[in-house]
């Protein structure tokens, strides 16, 4: 499957596992893993101003720091159609020819002058092996991509697991979306603001994206550096990194370095506070 497959999801994920994490530094114990929900966590929590979301901020980096990461998607395949499949209700289904096969068989070997039955069994059977060969195949194939993101195949149906994927790749280029909009948008306001300047005491509008906080760009380039270092490896914890994106929504994030500077510690903001999620 292509999503076991794709080195750039996977580089993806990574990236989502340290920005979780880093968030987390000054809290409790780091995270090594994190289930498949959380990709819609990171939808949902949004900024105060509820433009932004962890995922516009996520997306900022991997331009930034990580672009052979963006095109990402082109790696996944068919995820709107395999999770529009019952791999449940198909395996039934071949079950129950399987079973009336079989049935068949026997009422052969107590008519096995029957022209009918011996045509049927001769052109089906063949057919009827190899339906159930791809019915295990596949079985087996979704167990595998299924543990490989540490998900239960029996609780995690297809119809539940690839949606993830989907929501997450729409999610991503609609965040990609804004963030061009948004650039646009800066682009315009300070051309406007150049057009003005010879007018003292008037001020182009500008837009709400057009300049970033400071408090923004200093966690963007703390979040970069710290990313450039190597990965440590934790084992005696083993934090949900959905928890650790659900208590950023009840109380913001706090530098470490701050209280050095200035003797307190001043809630920092993740861009536009991600203290919020919609209700």
């Amino acid at each position: 499957m292509s999503i076991k497959s794709s080195e750039k999801l996977r580089g993806i994920l990574e990236l989502v596992l340290a920005f979780g994490n880093y968030m987390n530094s000054s809290k409790r114990g780091s995270a090594y893993g994190f289930r498949l929900q959380s990709l819609d966590v990171l939808l949902e929590t949004k900024s105060t101003d509820r433009r932004q979301t962890l995922l516009h901020y996520l997306v900022r980096v991997i331009r930034d720091r990580y672009p052979p990461l963006s095109d990402f998607h082109t790696e996944l395949h068919f995820l709107d159609k395999a999770g529009a499949v019952s791999l449940d209700a198909l395996l039934a289904d071949m079950r129950c020819l399987q079973a009336g096969m079989e049935l068949t068989q026997k009422e052969f070997l107590k008519q096995d002058d029957s022209a009918v039955l011996k045509d049927f069994l001769k052109s089906n059977m063949e057919v009827m092996g190899r339906l159930a060969a791809d019915g295990k195949t596949a079985q087996e194939a979704y167990d595998v991509a299924v543990g490989y993101f540490g998900e239960n195949s029996k609780s995690t149906p297809p119809t539940s697991f690839f949606p993830i994927f989907l929501r997450f790749v729409r999610a991503y280029k609609k965040a990609e979306e804004d963030l061009d909009l948004w650039k646009k948008q800066e682009a315009a306001a300070a051309a406007a603001s150049e057009e003005k300047a010879g007018s003292p005491g008037k001020q182009p509008p500008q837009s709400p994206a057009a300049a970033p906080p400071r408090v923004q760009m200093n966690l963007m380039a703390e979040l970069n550096k710290k990313l450039k270092k190597e990965p440590r490896v934790y084992e005696e914890e083993n934090w949900a990194i959905e928890d650790i994106i659900t208590d950023l929504r009840n109380q913001p994030y706090r530098r470490t370095d701050a209280g050095r500077r200035s003797g307190k510690k001043p809630p920092v903001a993740l861009p536009g506070s991600a203290q919020d999620s919609p209700a």
